[in-house]
């Protein structure tokens, strides 16, 4: 019997997120041989996090089904235990990467990848709090159902059962390392106001996270298929492809991975959007195999970030997604021209970490361009964009430095981050659990 963990991080309350992702689990012991630790993280307030108790005490128990719901005074105690058992340096400074106070998506998956490692987990499958399963038939459709029908199996073994195998025949010996889907609903990142009513702003905007060297071809191209998942075509029957996985066609509110995120960590970058799609990359760029599936998951926004101070943080989350994309391309391109594979299969961590040491050296003067441009595109939308460009003018030089200081953290972290998984794996996890 495999032990895997299905996990939803969240800080916000998502009562009914909890409820569908305990039925996933359900489905998949019912369907396959195995055990499911339902693991969720929970930063959200007091209130919040007993509301969320209630739903968990009140899901039917199911054989090979374990749910955790770890606040965050849980997840310290586990973290503390693991690196004072790991003895990396700076002990203080990696429990910060890990369990930021501000909001960190990587880091928030870093530690569900450490909890599942403690529980012997032979893989990971993260769902997101603001989002949804498909129906068909008035049943949901659940992505789990692709996820182990593949996940950690042999490329050759899985090809026999997808709809389509584009691997090459040395790349059928390897194994699944990941099986995703993406999305369909609103856009991905909660900028759809600006398209619908300022589109040239819009290309402006989103054509900032595109390299710098891009032309105005390429990043029209990105900017029509960004942030759009698998658009608004509902699930009508189940598609397969075993594959080198386009990073721009998953998401990671529906994804699956094995063994890749015991090698490589996700950047522990606070307030930045899209740090924790790092991985997808890194699967694609080692030639891994992965299966894309079409059990897309319904993706939708919560109200928190259209006004006030959830709207002046989610700007922000944006603008240091824009300046972390410097050091991130210049990681990609160096992760596809490399080898990043030993003699066993394994993802080199140790190279990825040169990697984005060097992305450190880079000069910022392509960022300051881009805080620019920036400024420029929320000061011609007008209104709340304009009072978030003003705060904007005294933080420039702090943004420039945390966009760099953030992937210095995040090689620290790849360097202990085989030390960490180690130590998991003889800690033990708060069983806050039914």
């Amino acid at each position: 019997m495999r032990e895997i963990c299905l996990t939803l991080p969240t800080n916000r309350a998502c009562a009914t997120a909890i409820a569908a992702i305990a039925e996933e689990a359900a489905y998949a012991v019912e369907h396959f041989d195995v055990r499911v630790y339902v693991v969720v993280l929970d930063s959200s307030d007091e209130a919040t996090f007993a509301e969320h108790a209630k739903v968990i005490d009140a899901t039917s128990a199911t054989p090979n089904v374990i749910v955790l719901h770890l606040d965050e005074a849980d997840q310290r105690q586990f973290l503390r235990n693991v690196i004072r058992s790991a003895e990396v340096a700076k002990p203080d400074l990696v429990l910060d990467l890990m369990l930021p106070e501000a909001l960190s998506y990587g880091a928030c998956t870093n530690r569900a990848f450490l909890i599942a490692s403690a529980l012997g987990c032979d893989s990971v499958h993260r769902r997101d709090s603001d989002s949804d399963y498909q129906e068909l038939n008035g049943r949901k459709v659940f992505p789990i159902h692709h996820e182990l029908a593949a996940i950690g199996l042999r490329a050759a073994d899985v090809a026999v059962n997808v709809t389509e195998s584009l691997l090459d025949s040395d790349q059928l010996a390897r194994t699944v390392a990941m099986v995703a889907g993406s999305f369909i609903g609103e856009l991905s990142v909660d900028i759809d106001e600006i398209r619908q009513h300022a589109p040239d702003v819009y290309y402006d905007f989103v054509s900032l996270w595109a390299p710098g060297d891009s032309t105005d071809a390429q990043k029209q191209e990105l900017v029509a298929e960004s942030f759009t998942g698998a658009g608004t075509e509902p699930f009508t029957h189940d598609r397969s492809v075993l594959s080198i996985v386009d990073p721009m066609r998953v998401d990671m509110c529906n994804i699956s991975f094995h063994q890749v995120h015991e090698d490589v960590p996700l950047p522990p970058a606070t307030d930045t959007i899209g740090s924790d799609y790092f991985l997808i990359h890194v699967v694609h760029d080692a030639a891994l195999p992965g299966v894309l599936h079409n059990r897309h998951i319904v993706n939708f926004h919560t109200p928190d970030r259209k006004t006030g101070p959830g709207f002046m943080a989610y700007q922000l989350r944006y603008t240091k997604f824009v300046l972390s994309m410097l050091y991130l391309h210049y990681v990609y391109t160096k992760m596809a021209e490399g080898s990043l594979l030993d003699e066993r299969g394994r993802v080199r961590a140790s190279v990825i970490a040169e990697f984005v040491r060097e992305s450190t050296w880079l000069g910022k003067d392509e960022n300051v361009r881009r805080l620019d441009s920036l400024d420029r595109a929320y000061r011609k939308l007008g209104g709340g964009y304009t009072e978030f460009a003003d705060t904007l003018v005294p933080r420039r030089e702090q943004l420039l430095a945390e966009a760099q200081r953030d992937m210095e953290d995040f090689a620290l972290l790849i360097d202990v981050w085989d030390q960490l998984v180690r130590a998991s794996k003889i800690t033990a996890v708060p069983r806050a659990a039914r």
